[in-house]
């Protein structure tokens, strides 16, 4: 016998006797088909060997451990989105388990531990899940846009020693969040519905891809100035991104007629951008076109496919429309890229992401000093560095800077957002909210007046409102893990167990995701850790502190949130040592934080915090007496 080393997939399908059982035809000619449309074609994909099928299952060969994880989580992506239309009795779910290890081979069959091991590893999967062994694991390490899940040791049937089982962890997206009332409005005016999908960054390099969402999220814009359309929403879009979709099914989603999808890929000072714009009644190509021009044509392209769009729906502008699709909010295509780069920085809050932001933004400008977008990045990014560090930045810098960008564009909702923050950081309350309702008024979809907003209400001790907002900050930007972190404390607050062992799930999935991509940034480690606090998970929950204060030990937000990691794990005295060596380096509005979060419950009564208390009335009493300066 041959023997080699190679990466075993055991797959079997959960409830398959009771499947038979309830319809034999119908249940035999639904696996055929999940082979036949989905599971086949990605094995082969993968370069993977059918080794043998059962009534069942099947068992797999791979000879890249990455091939074979990859593979498992696309099916098991796949089988989610295809049972989602199908009623719960008749779905077709698979457990999957994955090993690395020794096989010995005889006439194409595989035999021995290793398949022995893929095979239990299968049984303690979760349905629609996949379990891998610790060898498994290590070798895939970060090659992969998956999260591990940590199971322990197991002691598996007929395996010598106990084994360390790893799941891969689900992809919990929010529910799909489709605007009923303006669908149904825009039906009964009968308007063109179109969505618009991310466009897929086809330049080989990850990094490009806030290139690809900018272009997309312009056409949006673009196309929502039309009075005749009716465009779904980019947060809703957004959730199909990095998905293998069927348009028929996204248009039934979504309730629209039409789905625009394309590509883009940007090399050098070349971009090539393909577009097309797909009935979703029969399939067919009502246009499809491909731009490859000069980076600085990239505008010109998103008008052309604009107007390419208006006129293939036979949709009459008005002059006003016409005017603002022809306004572009830039005419540098540098300050264009260094915009979108900056978007792409600023939504960590991490202050070494949040600087690169800033210095992206100043660039833009200085390019173009017309560009009113760029000048609320830069306030944007001022008024989250302020929170922390409030000698760094002015309230007057903050409101020069925004009021630079309502010069220039009246109706930018992101300069309102970043003048509400910064005036609630001076406890200037009734001024910001008028700034975070006109900002709500102009764009119900920004995220960063959402995020801003339930912080606002979170210090007011408005939580069920703070809800509210995190949670459509959180839908509108499906990788944001601090609105998960801040609703796990709002929720705690109101007693609404059940919501924040949820908000701790979606949070800890996230943090683990953002740092697989950027191990390099603190954020997503602290922040991580406080939703496995929250979890009880007493140990991984330290470990990842550790890890944050490895990454920045001058993080004054990570020091902050491991204070609170250690007061929810009930280890009181080392809680109180970092609020108190972090008392001197505050902010005014960071103490205050300490006054509404929940975090520090444990530690509220205890004498060296009421000692705290008092700087933190003073803080108050700074920005009472601050508010009435202002006001006089």
């Amino acid at each position: 016998m041959e023997r080699r080393l190679a990466a075993i997939l055991a797959a079997d399908i959960v409830g398959y006797s009771r499947l038979m059982g309830s319809d034999e035809s119908g249940t035999l000619a639904a696996v055929k088909r999940c082979r036949e449309e989905l599971i086949d074609p990605k094995i082969a994909a993968h370069k993977g060997r059918i080794v043998k099928l059962t009534g069942d299952g099947m068992l797999v060969e791979f000879s890249s451990i990455v091939n074979a994880v990859a593979c498992a989580d696309e099916v098991q992506r796949a089988m989610a989105e295809r049972n989602g239309l199908v009623e719960d009795p008749r779905r077709i779910e698979f457990r999957i388990g994955i090993h690395l290890g020794d096989v010995l081979v005889e006439d194409g069959d595989i035999f021995g531990d290793g398949v022995n091991l893929a095979a239990r590893l299968e049984g303690i999967a979760e349905p629609g899940g996949i379990a891998i062994s610790a060898s498994a694991r290590d070798h895939v390490g970060g090659r992969l846009d998956v999260v591990f899940q940590d199971k322990g040791e197991h002691s598996l049937k007929n395996i010598a020693r106990p084994v360390r089982v790893y799941a891969v962890a689900p992809r919990r997206a929010l529910p799909l969040k489709v605007h009923e009332a303006a669908l149904s409005a825009a039906k009964e005016k009968h308007k063109q519905l179109v969505a618009v999908l991310p466009f897929t960054n086809m330049s080989g390099d990850p990094e490009q891809e806030y290139f690809s969402d900018g272009i997309t999220e312009d056409i949006i814009t673009d196309l929502s100035k039309i009075s005749n359309l009716y465009v779904v929403a980019r947060n809703t879009a957004f959730t199909y991104k990095g998905k293998s979709v069927q348009v028929k099914q996204v248009a039934a989603e979504l309730g629209v007629n039409f789905i625009l999808e394309g590509s883009v890929r940007k090399v050098g000072q070349r971009v090539r951008i393909t577009g097309q714009l797909i009935d979703a009644k029969n399939g067919g190509h009502v246009w499809a076109d491909r731009f490859d021009r000069e980076l600085t044509d990239i505008f010109a392209i998103q008008d052309e496919i604009t107007h390419a769009i208006v006129a293939q729906l036979k949709i009459k502008l008005l002059p006003e429309e016409k005017q603002a699709i022809a306004s572009e909010p830039t005419n540098s295509v540098e300050a264009y890229t260094y915009y979108l780069r900056g978007r792409q920085f600023s939504n960590t809050w991490t202050r070494p992401y949040l600087l690169m932001a800033r210095r992206m933004f100043t660039t833009a400008v200085a390019l173009d000093p017309q560009y009113a977008r760029a000048y609320a990045g830069i306030a944007d990014c001022e008024s989250a560095l302020r929170d922390w560090h409030a000698g760094e930045y002015t309230l007057q810098g903050i409101l020069n800077l925004t009021a630079k960008a309502l010069a220039l564009d009246p109706h930018l909702a992101e300069a309102h957002a970043s003048r509400g923050l910064a005036l609630h950081q001076d406890g200037r309350d009734d001024e910001a909210l008028v700034e975070f309702d006109k900002a709500l008024s102009l764009e119900p979809d920004l995220y960063e007046v959402n995020f801003h907003y339930g912080r606002f209400m979170f210090m007011q001790g408005k939580f069920q409102r703070a809800i509210n907002f995190f949670t459509r900050a959180s839908e509108i930007h499906p990788d944001d893990y601090l609105s998960p972190i801040h609703l796990i404390s709002a929720c705690r607050s109101l007693g609404f167990k059940k919501e924040r062992e949820n908000w701790a799930r979606v949070a800890l999935e996230r943090a683990e995701r953002a740092l697989e991509r950027h191990p390099e940034n603190s954020g997503p480690a602290h922040r991580g850790a406080l939703a496995l606090a929250h979890m009880g998970d007493k140990e991984r929950a330290k470990e990842w502190i550790r890890r944050a204060q490895a990454i920045d030990p001058d993080d004054i937000v990570a020091q902050y949130n491991a204070a609170c990691v250690y007061a929810l794990l009930d280890e009181r005295d080392t809680a109180l040592d970092i609020l108190e060596s972090l008392l001197p380096q505050s902010s005014c509005y960071q103490i205050l934080w300490f006054k509404h979060d929940s975090d520090l419950d444990s530690v509220r009564n205890h004498p060296r915090f009421r000692k705290m208390l008092d700087a933190i009335e003073a803080c108050s009493l700074s920005l009472d007496s601050l508010t009435r300066v202002a006001s006089e």
